[in-house]
C-alpha cells in the first residue's frame, strides 16, 4: 500500500467481480486489491482464488488461534495450547472492508524502499499474534528477480549496494546468509535463493515489533509439493537467528485447512 494513500481505489466499485471465487465477491476490498491479484482470481484453482476461498469464511469473525494451531503442520513446532486469540484475515494486507493492516505501508517502505512492492498473500492478525502466510500452489517461494536477471548490485555490479545488505532493515538482522555476495560470484547466494521468504520474515517481524504482536511465518503448500520444497524450506529455517522465531515457523498443507471449517462455530 502506498504511504498516505492506503485507500487508493484501483477499480470502479461496480466493476464485474472475479469469476473464480465461491463467495464474497461484493466485498468492498475488491475495489482496492491489486489488479494482478484480481486477474488471477478469474481462475477457480488459482493461488489467489484459493487464498480467498479458504479464508473468506473467517473474514468477519476471525479464526481461533487454538483452531489454527491445532492444524498438524507438515513442518513446525506446536503452539502452546494455553494461548488464545482471534485472528482476522487481511488479504494482501487488506481487510474485507478495504482497510489496510496498520503500519503496513511504513513497514514496506522501510524494508523494500519502494511502494506497492511487498505484498504478502495473507496476514492473520489478533490481539497478541500476527501470522504472515505465503501461499503456493505449483510454484516455489520466489527467488531474487534482480539476481536472476543478472542485475544484482553485489554480484553483477551497480552504482549502489543492495539495500538488504546495506539498508534500514537488512537480512542479517534476522537471518544468517553467510558472507556478503561478491562481484562475479558463480554460485547463487543464499539471499537470492530465499528472497521471498526472507522479506516476508522481515516484514512480519517489523510489524510485530511496531504493534507489540508475536510474529509468525507460515508457508502454505499442497501436500504433494512438500517433498520438493522441504530442503529449500529447511535451509531457510536453519538460518533464522532467533530460536523463539524459529519455533514460530510452520509449513501447512492446503488440504489440512478443511479442519478449520469443522471447528469454526
Amino acid at each position: 500500500m502506498s504511504r498516505g494513500t492506503s485507500h487508493r481505489r484501483r477499480r470502479h466499485p461496480h466493476a464485474p467481480p472475479p469469476k473464480g471465487i465461491l463467495s464474497g465477491e461484493r466485498e468492498p476490498v475488491f475495489a482496492f486489491l491489486p489488479e494482478e491479484v484480481q486477474r488471477n482470481m478469474q481462475r477457480r484453482e488459482s493461488e489467489s482464488a484459493l487464498v480467498w476461498d479458504s479464508f473468506y469464511p473467517f473474514a468477519h469473525a476471525g479464526i481461533s488461534l487454538r483452531a489454527w494451531s491445532s492444524i498438524r503442520p507438515l513442518w513446525g513446532s506446536p503452539i502452546p495450547a494455553e494461548m488464545e486469540d482471534r485472528l482476522v484475515p487481511y488479504f494482501w494486507g487488506l481487510r474485507v472492508d478495504g482497510s489496510p493492516l496498520e503500519g503496513l505501508a511504513e513497514a514496506a517502505q522501510a524494508i523494500a524502499g519502494r511502494e506497492d512492492r511487498l505484498e504478502v498473500d495473507l496476514y492473520l492478525k489478533g490481539d497478541r499474534v500476527l501470522v504472515a502466510v505465503e501461499a503456493k500452489t505449483d510454484g516455489d517461494p520466489a527467488r531474487c528477480g534482480r539476481y536472476e536477471a543478472g542485475r544484482c548490485p553485489e554480484v553483477h555490479g551497480g552504482d549502489a549496494p543492495c539495500r538488504y545488505w546495506e539498508g534500514v532493515e537488512t537480512f542479517s538482522r534476522s537471518l544468517d546468509f553467510g558472507a556478503r555476495p561478491e562481484f562475479a560470484l558463480e554460485e547463487s547466494p543464499s539471499c537470492a535463493r530465499h528472497y521471498q521468504l526472507a522479506r516476508t520474515l522481515l516484514i512480519v517481524e517489523y510489524l510485530g515489533r511496531a504493534a507489540g504482536l508475536e510474529p509468525h511465518l507460515c508457508l502454505l503448500v499442497p501436500r504433494r509439493r512438500w517433498p520438493a520444497l522441504r530442503a529449500l524450506w529447511e535451509d531457510f529455517a536453519e538460518r533464522v537467528h532467533d530460536d523463539a522465531q524459529w519455533r514460530r515457523l510452520r509449513v501447512v498443507a492446503w488440504e489440512d485447512l478443511r479442519s478449520l471449517k469443522r471447528r469454526h462455530p
